[in-house]
């Protein structure tokens, strides 16, 4: 419509607008979802889960990996790897190598039907070497996939067909993680944001079109395996970075570092993203590494109102925890249990195994990926369940758990499956080292 005039043309482009934003709400092109923030908005889903489980509409071989899926325009996108030669032995301390081919798949989001894939020979030396860790990132007609040793490839979300290539490892002079590169990468505005690695180049701004350095910023002995967010803060959006040593916000346009607070996870495991509530951040890790900071007028760190200590706190692991509210929700990385948390005081209001591995002792790297939906929570435990559950200071309260998937991976002599899944259509999509499935989450 252009220039909308008069009064009830400008009336009908805002109902235009609204109803793009509905069909916006109805896609999940990237971890944790449209915004990041771990929140499907979607009308029309379930509210508990029946005794005889949910429908599963379909189930699609694939190979192994810890990617998620993401979901955009009718279309599923995945990555795995086939491996062809080498053993994975998931020695958290030992790099294993192996040969095989990393690939992204694209699946029509209805029936399961393969559209397209790209593969490419890639060697891997690291540790659990399942294969790649970061899930895609659509962004219209684009689809970026990350490897799990650097390889950063922009292809056409609807052919496949690479646009694109960087090899960050290379480029930037450094080893990959010894864990893989897992930070999911980032676009926001023109630009493409993700972690890269060696001296000045923790952070790398790429033109999302071309693939081109916008600039590069920030030095540290390891970059970690935190996805970049955007938060807006003082009034100005941010760039969070928090690599191994620091959390720090830059400027989305220069890269310019305008604030930085020290906070060091054990192995250089900043994993889980950063989350704010106003002015106010949380942030945890490995080690009862935490803190929680309020944010002044200017959008810089001015007060931390508590730190990580035993027996008070959550501290994340493979899963970003939630804030919803004044309370925190999340697994955590040390017991390995389900817990809530208050946010200003770090007092622990209940923990529970019962929400991630089902077990009754402390199980290290616990794991439950929380997503929020409406009045209540969508969660997908390590043990492949999906719970849907309601949760506040004073308890939670199971609306139905049905199991999804085997977990076909390990950690500490248990069975995982550690992967987030995809809420889009009505749908939750998820995957293990095996199959992709989607269950049908109407109402």
């Amino acid at each position: 419509m252009g220039h909308c005039r008069p009064i009830a043309l400008i009336a009908s482009c805002s109902l235009l607008s609204g109803l793009s934003n509905l069909a916006l709400a109805d896609d999940w092109p990237q971890w944790m979802g449209p915004h990041r923030d771990g929140v499907y908005r979607e009308a029309g889903i379930v509210a508990e889960i029946p005794d005889a489980g949910l429908p599963v509409k379909w189930r699609m071989p694939i190979a192994a990996g810890y990617s998620g899926p993401a979901v955009a325009d009718g279309r599923v996108f995945v990555t795995d790897y086939v491996k062809e030669s080498g053993t994975s032995t998931n020695n958290s301390g030992g790099r294993d190598l192996l040969t095989g081919q990393e690939r992204i798949l694209c699946f029509d989001a209805q029936t399961g039907k393969e559209l397209w894939k790209h593969e490419y020979s890639r060697p891997y030396n690291l540790s659990y070497a399942a294969g790649p860790r970061a899930t895609p990132t659509v962004d219209g007609e684009r689809v970026y996939m990350l490897g799990a040793e650097g390889d950063l490839t922009c292809l056409k979300s609807e052919s496949g067909e690479v646009v694109w290539h960087r090899q960050l490892a290379e480029e930037f002079k450094t080893e990959s993680p010894i864990w893989g590169h897992a930070a999911h990468p980032l676009v926001h505005g023109d630009h493409l944001y993700c972690l890269a690695g060696g001296a000045g180049s923790v952070v790398v701004a790429l033109d999302k079109k071309s693939g081109a350095v916008q600039w590069q910023a920030l030095s540290a002995a390891e970059i970690g395996y935190c996805p970049p967010t955007v938060q807006t803060l003082g009034g100005r959006e941010q760039l969070v970075i928090w690599h191994a040593e620091s959390i720090n916000g830059l400027d989305l346009k220069t890269g310019e570092v305008w604030w930085t607070y020290d906070l060091k996870p054990r192995y250089g495991m900043s994993i889980a993203a950063p989350q704010f509530s106003g002015n106010t951040m949380f942030a945890s890790g490995i080690g009862e590494i935490s803190a929680v900071v309020e944010f002044d007028a200017t959008g810089k760190p001015a007060e931390t109102l508590w730190t990580g200590r035993p027996k008070i706190g959550v501290y994340s692991g493979n899963a970003t925890a939630l804030i919803d509210g004044t309370n925190v929700y999340g697994a955590d990385c040390g017991s390995g249990e389900y817990i809530a948390v208050d946010l200003l005081t770090g007092k622990r209001h209940w923990e529970t195994f019962a929400l991630t591995t089902g077990g009754e002792r402390r199980a290290s790297h616990g794991t439950a990926f929380t997503v929020k939906h409406e009045d209540r929570f969508l969660l997908f435990t390590e043990t492949g369940d999906l719970v849907i559950v309601k949760m506040s200071p004073a308890g939670f309260d199971e609306q139905g758990r049905m199991h999804v998937l085997d977990p076909t991976n390990e950690c500490f002599g248990r069975e995982v499956v550690w992967s987030h899944p995809a809420f889009a259509v009505r749908s939750m999509f998820a995957r293990n080292d095996k199959e992709l499935v989607c269950i049908d989450l109407a109402e």
